[in-house]
């Protein structure tokens, strides 16, 4: 699946910087400074491509990210003004059209409007991946009925150092004290392959600060080992700080956190000894509240028939761009892309993500953590 993805990024690409090298040849300052050699046309309408190309050196993902979204923009545009046209009765060719707005040194508003509404966009989306906002659900359940409201925090997929670094981490770990948490649950993907180990270190500590009921529980996500080897920091450094900070990990584990309440802290998908989940709820009583943190949403079935009561997970990051928001779950990768779903007795929620990943842009979804208050049915 990552291959075809993969290419049909790359063949995006490609077709995207001959696209708009064509188009940014229609602008009315480039028609001016050119007149009708077509050579110094073609010659300033690919330096906006130079910029975006330069731009990719330092940052690869996010400048195919902005040239994408700015040719399908286009594509869109010329597809609405193609259907105009079609209704009109003298209809000039492309090159002639080129040669008029020579003579008269029109604008070309179709270019600006795309430019202009591609700004807006993108900036909007940079704003949302940029900016946490607080999700809160309430969750009843009659086997919390002899046990006082609690309060839960949870958040995923911080990629420390994506859209902000070990000391932005600790302002959100503030906000996180703010709201007076009884735990706190990290579903995942704590660090990236970018991370420093100064961050990490910072961003353990802030998580010692914390002050809870009940403690602080972390499971990893597919990113927390690493994927090259080329941090500074090994997988095991990252655990042994998380402890230091009195983090409880949960690798495949189980913790009793109150008399009613049970914490299932599973391994992530992409381990190949994880244990399934029937196995490893094996010995808890059935009249146990049963949380299971479980980074990537995709064992929903397992989960469900095995009677576990609240699944949190993160890794989809909310689907992160339209129009691919919910291509995980037309694949089958993922059983849920965002927010809260029941099957059985079973509530099932997905974070869209405190951070990003190299992605720097969230459009349709935007960073959050999630309050629980996990309350006893009244009658």
């Amino acid at each position: 699946m990552w291959i075809a993805i993969l290419i049909a990024v790359l063949t995006g690409t490609i077709f995207g910087i001959i696209y708009l090298w064509f188009r940014f040849q229609r602008f009315g300052i480039v028609l001016f400074l050119a007149g009708d050699r077509k050579w110094l046309r073609r010659l300033y309408g690919s330096l906006p491509l130079v910029g975006i190309i330069i731009y990719g050196f330092f940052d690869v993902v996010n400048a195919i990210i902005i040239l994408l979204h700015v040719m399908i923009f286009w594509l869109l545009a010329d597809l609405m003004g193609w259907l105009i046209n079609r209704f009109r009765t003298n209809q000039m060719t492309e090159e002639e059209t080129v040669n008029d707005e020579i003579k008269r040194f029109r604008p070309y508003w179709r270019g600006l409007g795309v430019l202009l509404f591609s700004t807006i966009y993108l900036g909007v989306g940079w704003y949302l991946a940029h900016h946490v906002w607080v999700t809160r659900y309430d969750i009843v359940s009659d086997k919390l009925s002899g046990q006082a409201g609690i309060k839960v925090v949870l958040f995923a997929d911080s990629h420390l150092g994506a859209t902000f670094d070990g000391e932005g981490f600790a302002e959100q770990m503030k906000r996180i004290q703010d709201e007076k948490p009884d735990m706190v649950m990290i579903a995942g993907d704590f660090v990236d392959d970018s991370t420093t180990r100064e961050d990490m270190l910072r961003a353990c500590i802030a998580l010692g600060e914390i002050s809870t009921t009940y403690g602080v529980y972390y499971i990893p996500g597919n990113h927390d080992r690493g994927y090259y080897n080329s941090r500074d920091f090994s997988y095991s450094e990252l655990l042994e700080e998380l402890s230091k900070s009195g983090v409880t990990v949960l690798e495949d584990k189980v913790v009793d956190v109150t008399d009613t309440i049970s914490i299932v802290g599973r391994k992530d998908k992409s381990m190949s000894d994880r244990r399934p989940i029937d196995e490893l709820i094996m010995g808890i009583d059935a009249k146990r509240y049963m949380i299971v943190l479980d980074h990537q949403p995709n064992d929903y079935a397992a989960e469900s028939a095995a009677g576990v009561d609240l699944v949190l997970s993160g890794h989809t990051h909310g689907g992160q761009l339209i129009p691919i928001s919910y291509v995980g779950e037309w694949l089958g990768a993922n059983d849920r892309t965002y927010g809260r779903e029941k099957r059985g007795t079973t509530e099932f929620i997905v974070t869209s993500g405190i951070s990003d990943w190299a992605i720097g842009f969230k459009t349709g979804t935007k960073s959050e953590y999630v309050v629980l208050n996990l309350l006893g049915e009244t009658n």
